[in-house]
């Protein structure tokens, strides 16, 4: 029930559930309203009346979680941050990514002039890894890599790979499969589109979407992103969703300067983020909302703003579960109950990834995943976690 880091509004007191739970905290971390005995050097015990101490200056802190104030159970990281607003989004947007490199989806065998098969890659590259070179030789598409291939022939040839961050070499001789043409029997890709959910704009153009980063589809791992750009989309259709078959939002793309709306720097588990070469039509009138904490959110009532059949608009939802020692984007567990949403899509569509989620007037989270066997059901991120990491 202890979260690994907790976010407080400066000025704000510190208002968590600890139950037999002491809380130990650095003395410049926080103002105390009256005197208090230290309990350690440099340590003052901020359960013992939490009503007396707020936390003054941004930053992050830790606090020491004490049973009975004497036994060590963990640390917690404690951001302190200013009060944060956002726009919040819901909107469709076209994806558009290049990969870092041109990435191995996987190995195979190919069928040389001679008739043979062979398999010249297998147990040399894996599935994940980011092909950047060839000879020393930088390479950045799948044109780039094919062409240098023919280049060198049927002579051994050193790749440059990125696996896990680390750069290696591996040696592999390619096959002629036909006059002129050589291959390594590996399977490549070097971009991928699709359309996704605005979260949240913020005064300086910043964005995130979302709310789980763009992954391979074929072998699930999180793209290496070397550029990419958000396009104005239109939804043209809907696939209602069923049980064990989630639905989708179809949408058309229109790929050119002039529906390009903004870059992408950042593929990330919480969200792709980036900023805006322009402001959108649909935000001329949005209002900013309040951020809240994870700690403010409670089950029960809330909305999802999404935009489906040419409208956004607010849905009702119910906040079925809150699991605050989340570190990625499955922290809230939500139903959707508004019987018009239902009606439209059955519930979470794939598609609606990173339509933000809100209670009491301020943003919580956004929606992530749906439930395969219930499709009115699915999680959401935290929206601190989606802030936390889009720098």
């Amino acid at each position: 029930m202890i979260p690994d880091s907790i976010m407080i509004r400066a000025g704000e007191g510190f208002t968590q559930n600890i139950g037999m739970c002491s809380v130990f905290v650095d003395e410049k971390a926080v103002m105390a309203e009256s005197n208090n005995t230290k309990i350690a050097e440099n340590q003052i015990n901020i359960s013992d009346d939490l009503a007396k101490y707020t936390f003054q200056n941004t930053g992050t802190f830790t606090a020491e979680y004490k049973l009975f104030g004497l036994i060590d159970l963990k640390e917690v990281e404690i951001n302190v941050v200013d009060n944060q607003t956002v726009i919040p989004g819901g909107y469709p947007v076209g994806i558009y990514v290049e990969t870092n490199g041109v990435m191995i989806i996987g190995t195979g065998s190919v069928i040389g002039m001679d008739n043979n098969e062979y398999t010249p890659a297998e147990n040399i590259v894996k599935s994940g890894d980011y092909v950047v070179s060839i000879n020393q030789e930088s390479v950045n598409s799948k044109s780039e890599l094919i062409d240098k291939i023919n280049k060198y022939g049927a002579k051994e040839i050193i790749l440059g790979i990125r696996r896990n961050n680390e750069n290696i070499r591996v040696r592999l001789k390619p096959v002629q499969t036909a006059v002129d043409e050589y291959k390594l029997g590996i399977w490549i890709r070097d971009n991928t589109q699709g359309v996704g959910m605005i979260t949240y704009i913020k005064n300086d153009g910043v964005f995130g979407a979302l709310g789980h980063g763009i992954a391979d589809i074929d072998t699930g791992l999180l793209m290496e992103v070397k550029n990419g750009n958000l396009f104005q989309t239109e939804i043209i259709s809907i696939v209602k969703g069923e049980k064990g078959n989630p639905g989708e939002l179809i949408g058309m793309i229109d790929y050119n300067n002039d529906t390009q709306i903004g870059n992408i720097n950042k593929n990330t588990n919480y969200g792709i983020f980036g900023k805006l070469l322009k402001c959108p039509n649909y935000i001329n009138n949005s209002q900013e909302v309040e951020v809240a904490s994870k700690e403010e959110i409670h089950e029960g009532a809330a909305e999802i703003q999404t935009y489906i059949d040419g409208e956004l608009k607010q849905y009702d939802v119910n906040i079925l579960e809150i699991n605050l020692t989340d570190k990625g984007n499955k922290g809230i567990v939500l139903q959707v109950t508004d019987e018009d949403l239902l009606s439209k899509t059955g519930g979470i569509v794939q598609g609606v990834s990173g339509s933000p989620i809100l209670q009491d007037g301020k943003m919580i989270g956004a929606v992530t995943h749906v439930f395969v066997n219930d499709p009115t059901k699915g999680y959401g991120i935290f929206i601190e976690n989606m802030l936390r990491n889009e720098k």
